[in-house]
């Protein structure tokens, strides 16, 4: 089988291999033991070496058809994609021709592209893994909004099966809830027994993109207030990205140096070795698909306190398997209050969340990724 994978997600090359973003190359590389040949076309950072965060693909035959990078934010950018669309339309187009099974990875402007493109291949064999938020009631941009409406679209979407965060209404036959994994079956331990208690230390983490969407300068903020109430609490931040500087700024000011820790970006073995030993992940971000943050969290009974964007509230089981709170400091630090005074709430929280997270894991996604493809 000759499989196509259209990603806005940047690649680098180094020593014979292809990297990319971590999380998604982990999933990637389950699709691709299934398959015989990849093509993957993507944006390609020629000069760029390999960030820490990412991994190389793992497969004998893949190649990489490079795209230029693209965005529709601004008019600007608008202005300056108009000569590099019709190209990438190009290669897109000539590439789902040649393949027999087209992967989409949505949302994202490749994905856009080839929502598009994919119209003319009524007869191809598709999946589309939808990783944003597919919650039809919620504000999204309107190019998301568009790439959600062809994919529904029955009539202009054929032979494809579409995967979506969370179970929602009334939808067509074509979109199937889906989960993502990082933990595999063996990699399952004993819940750690965290003792909560004001004359003990509390442990936050926040682990993502340092970007506003997903506000963890909040993280930083609930650690200062809670601090001040006489609670021992450090904060570890796993991430890098243009909030840095503010987050740095706000720990300077504030004397903070001793009680958050900037990590940046490190390897899964290092985030997972701190989600072990943390109380509460706090991630409290604008919008999300499935949050791996959170999902990771959980799989080790570290108890999150996030926004109920998504599918969130579905898999905190609107608040038995951590809390669902606003983008309000005072409301996050009024909550996690109440379970530092409960700790045999917390502890029930804990062991509710790892028992739901570690139904999905990466034997599971195999197995149901193999079963799609054969179902192609």
């Amino acid at each position: 089988m000759k499989f196509l994978i259209i990603t806005h997600v940047v690649h680098r090359y180094k020593n014979g291999f292809y990297y990319a973003y971590g999380p998604y190359v982990r999933e990637m590389n389950i699709w691709l033991r299934l398959v015989d040949e990849v093509i993957v076309l993507a944006p390609l950072a020629k000069l760029d070496p390999p960030d820490p965060i990412d991994i190389p693909y793992q497969h004998d035959n893949l190649r990489i058809v490079s795209v230029p990078h693209f965005s529709l934010t601004s008019p600007g950018q608008v202005l300056n994609s108009f000569w590099k669309v019709p190209l990438i339309f190009f290669k897109v187009f000539r590439q789902m021709k040649s393949s027999d099974h087209i992967h989409l990875r949505c949302p994202g402007n490749m994905g856009l592209v080839g929502c598009f493109t994919q119209i003319f291949f009524p007869n191809k064999v598709k999946t589309t893994k939808y990783a944003g938020n597919w919650d039809p009631a919620s504000n999204q941009p309107f190019t998301y909004r568009l790439q959600q409406w062809i994919l529904r679209n029955q009539v202009l979407t054929k032979n494809m099966k579409i995967l979506v965060y969370g179970t929602w209404p009334h939808e067509p036959p074509s979109i199937h809830p889906f989960f993502t994994a990082t933990y595999s079956e063996r990699e399952k331990e004993d819940v750690p027994d965290r003792q909560i208690r004001k004359d003990k230390t509390i442990r936050l983490i926040f682990v993502g993109g340092l970007f506003d969407g997903k506000q963890p300068l909040l993280s930083a903020s609930v650690l200062k207030i809670l601090r001040g109430r006489g609670y021992d609490v450090r904060l570890d931040i796993f991430g890098e990205g243009p909030e840095r500087k503010k987050i740095e700024h706000f720990i300077e000011e504030n004397n903070l140096h001793d009680y958050i820790i900037m990590h940046g970006n490190v390897s899964a073995e290092q985030v997972k070795y701190a989600y072990k030993k943390a109380h509460f992940l706090i991630f409290i971000s604008k919008s999300e698909g499935w949050p791996k943050a959170v999902a990771e969290a959980m799989f080790w009974g570290c108890v999150p306190v996030t926004s109920p964007v998504s599918c969130v509230p579905q898999m905190l089981g609107n608040g038995e398997r951590g809390e669902l709170v606003p983008s309000d400091v005072d409301q996050i630090v009024f909550r996690l209050e109440k379970l530092l005074e409960s700790p045999n709430v917390y502890r029930e929280k804990s062991l509710n969340a790892a028992t739901w997270s570690r139904q999905f894991t990466m034997d599971r996604f195999e197995s149901e990724i193999s079963s799609f493809l054969q179902k192609g």
